[in-house]
């Protein structure tokens, strides 16, 4: 992997951005909403059409770009990448804001479903866990920090200076990237671009089945962990930012353990991550007024749930090793209607029926999750 270290670093950096792009608005909100004189609730919606348009582009841009070169591809939607956070900077108003986040949610459904695709052929199979390890380690570091560093760097410079301070960090993984890839012509042996088309192999189906059900109770859970520490566990503003920079720690300790085992245990650590994350998140209801073990169980939380990525790209590129650019737009879209289902019928129990029937109802999930693990393990074995 040594010759192709650079690049994988260079897409890790492009993801680092993305992600810091995609959730800058969470802290945001309320100065920009100020500004540009719409309400909190219109502004919200920011975040959504960036997740809308990344479902839209992973279903098709193999289609669309399955002549180009791949390094064209990539430094095409880095590009993309830097005209958003640029456009946002100036927006004169609302609705030219949501265009430079849709270009947003662009560049990211177009870069994570090639994401895969692209680091098994810059790297040996034996060490593409560890190349999708540094790629999710930028996810989990721009995850941590975002939304903190927006809120720190918007009291000093404004909103739009936090939004225009990842611009030229996009530029230097732009340079990085022209730097270090190497020329990734079209594969022939690609099949059809239609995404779609796999759900009809049973080992996809089942495969993409328990992703959805992980990510929906992940996100179910984790949506809704801000209030549920302010009011269940009572900690402070500062107790509560501390422990969700260890989750972010843990989660990048988590994606670089988990990569040496993926050759020999994948399927084992597909069934068992989201089963622990459903002890943790039943623990939480039986022991949340406790700061202490509260705190240890948001660290494993982290620990494994970062790690879980890593697991299903590995397992995307063992199973579908000649569509991986399909799966990866499959999966993508998969991840993303995940997030906005679990979010959102998160929301409906936490409202309607407590805090706690949320986090049963992730645990149910994520338990289906690592049912349905089991179940493409005994059906690859049986292949």
């Amino acid at each position: 992997m040594t010759g192709a270290r650079g690049a994988v670093f260079s897409m890790a950096l492009c993801v680092a951005v993305l992600i810091a792009s995609e959730f800058m608005p969470v802290s945001l909100l309320s100065p920009i909403a100020t500004n540009l004189g719409v309400t909190e609730g219109h502004m919200g919606q920011a975040i959504s059409i960036s997740g809308i348009f990344a479902v839209a582009t992973s279903l098709f841009v193999s289609s669309v770009t399955r002549r180009l070169d791949r390094r064209l591809v990539v430094t095409s939607l880095t590009l993309l990448l830097i005209l958003s956070g640029t456009i946002v900077t100036f927006a004169p108003n609302y609705v030219v804001l949501m265009i430079g986040r849709a270009l947003l949610g662009i560049a990211i459904g177009g870069f994570w479903s090639m994401s895969t695709a692209i680091v098994m052929r810059l790297v040996p199979e034996n060490a593409v866990p560890k190349g999708l390890a540094i790629l999710n380690a930028g996810n989990a570091i721009a995850a941590t920090i975002s939304a903190p560093l927006g809120s720190l760097l918007g009291s000093y410079i404004g909103w739009r200076g936090a939004f225009f301070a990842v611009v030229p960090l996009a530029f230097l993984a732009l340079i990085w990237q022209r730097i270090s890839l190497p020329s990734l012509p079209p594969r022939r042996k690609e099949g059809s671009p239609n995404v779609l088309r796999l759900l009809v192999r049973p080992q996809v189906a089942i495969g993409m089945a328990s992703v959805m059900l992980l990510f929906m109770g992940q996100f179910a859970l984790f949506t809704y962990l801000r209030p549920f520490l302010e009011t269940v566990t009572q900690v402070s503003i500062s107790t509560l930012s501390l422990l969700l920079l260890l989750m972010g720690v843990a989660g990048i300790v988590g994606t670089y353990c988990v990569s040496g085992l993926l050759q020999t245990r994948l399927f084992s650590i597909l069934g068992s991550i989201p089963l622990v994350m459903a002890a943790i998140a039943l623990l939480l209801i039986a022991f949340g007024t406790s700061s202490v073990v509260t705190a240890i169980l948001l660290i494993a939380w982290g620990l494994f749930g970062t790690a879980a990525p890593v697991g299903w790209g590995t397992w995307l590129s063992r199973t579908m090793p000649d569509d991986a650019e399909a799966g990866g737009g499959l999966q993508v879209a998969t991840i993303q209607l995940a997030i906005t289902m679990g979010a959102s019928l998160g929301g409906v129990l936490f409202d309607a029926m407590g805090w706690w029937t949320t986090f049963t109802f992730a645990a149910v999930l994520l338990t289906g999750s690592s049912v349905l693990a089991a179940v493409a393990w005994r059906y690859n074995r049986s292949t």
